[in-house]
């Protein structure tokens, strides 16, 4: 079992930043690759980012490339997400989760992924 947590989250001002963190505790986490989602109201939850085990390899959805960068710190068992000129739309409850590293090929499948967080909200204020 692997255990998230997610905090970060908050209000800002559209054009400002946000730093979201992901807290692994239970198995190694370096064993898994992990990935951040989003779920606005009324809509369906999307991928954002992920990173694969090592940290090496990264993934991002279109619309926050250039944007937001996720990295990890294995040492912490942490995953960040830096979220740079936030949109209006960026707006959703946003989750980590974490895959195995030998899934890395389907991580923008939410329905891949083993483990999940209880979610941090963001909301961005135009």
């Amino acid at each position: 079992q692997v255990q998230l947590v997610e905090s970060g989250g908050g209000l800002v001002q559209a054009g400002g930043s946000l730093r979201l963190s992901c807290g692994a505790s239970g198995r190694t986490f370096s064993n898994y690759a992990a990935g951040w989602f989003r779920q606005a109201p009324g809509k369906e939850r999307e991928f954002v980012a992920a990173i694969n085990f090592s940290g090496a390899s990264t993934r991002y959805t279109n619309s926050v490339k250039g944007r937001f960068t996720i990295s990890r710190d294995n040492a912490k068992n942490t995953v960040y997400l830096q979220m740079n000129s936030l949109k209006p739309e960026d707006t959703a409850v946003y989750f980590c989760a974490a895959i195995s590293r030998d899934q890395w090929t389907w991580v923008l499948l939410a329905d891949r992924y083993d483990y999940w967080g209880q979610g941090t909200q963001v909301t961005v204020s135009s």
